[in-house]
């Protein structure tokens, strides 16, 4: 499922689409958003994973695949900044859960920071020990979706990019995706708290998970977890500045 090793831009590249791509094929399925046609199945050591594929019976599983793979187009290119990835509420308009991907680029090879508050660079890692990261990271994923309480039944998956607004044309739209013409403001529903889920760190990027959602829908977790109560309203500034991440 992913590289053994970590020494070129390409394998870098591949290791933080397929941890993407894992990270949000969890989500919605551990979520029940999608039918189990809409999976494949990889393996990771003894850890079974269900992965989104083009599963053309299914509109909606079928949409995220081709927003999935818009965001490797803006990664490739290195135009990408953030990508949101959130179920929004159609009758309020309210968001109750928020899953945040940051990508930083260093020597023209890609750095992935899923909405993390500190960086830490590591020159030289091992193979076996980015697997057993990975490995935990997504085994940490899956426990929190399973502490999670249910969605509501009225709402639709929406996933937004932000860029690097030096390096990326203005008219550029990765395939999938179009300017929403937004302010970039999320209204949660409730009293959101952060939950960090854990980190990957490679000689080329840092990954790392934070998940927002509605302190009442929480069940039982780890207090480690929990980060710290966040506004009723977050912004998309907000959230990717960087008095944040040092705090």
């Amino acid at each position: 499922l992913f590289p053994s090793k970590i020494t070129t831009e390409h394998q870098s590249v591949v290791l933080v689409k397929r941890l993407l791509a894992t990270s949000v094929s969890c989500i919605t399925y551990m979520r029940g958003l999608f039918p189990e046609s809409s999976y494949g199945t990889r393996y990771l050591d003894d850890l079974c994973l269900k992965i989104l594929r083009e599963d053309k019976s299914c509109l909606g599983s079928l949409q995220i695949v081709k927003w999935i793979q818009g965001c490797f187009d803006a990664l490739e290119r290195q135009y990408v900044k953030t990508c949101f990835f959130f179920p929004l509420s159609l009758n309020l308009q309210t968001v109750t859960e928020l899953y945040q991907f940051k990508f930083k680029y260093k020597k023209e090879v890609p750095q992935m920071d899923i909405s993390s508050n500190q960086m830490d660079f590591v020159n030289v890692v091992c193979g076996e020990d980015i697997k057993e990261a990975s490995r935990l990271l997504i085994r940490k994923l899956y426990l929190l979706m399973q502490n999670l309480g249910p969605l509501p039944n009225d709402v639709t998956l929406t996933m937004k990019l932000l860029y690097y607004n030096d390096v990326t044309p203005e008219d550029y739209q990765p395939p999938g995706f179009k300017d929403d013409g937004s302010t970039g403001e999320l209204l949660f529903d409730g009293d959101p708290v952060s939950l960090r889920v854990g980190s990957v760190s490679t000689g080329f990027h840092v990954i790392k998970v934070r998940v927002t959602t509605e302190k009442k829908r929480m069940k039982t977790l780890e207090t480690n977890l929990i980060q710290n109560n966040g506004p009723t309203e977050i912004s998309h500034q907000g959230l990717d500045c960087d008095e944040e991440e040092e705090e």
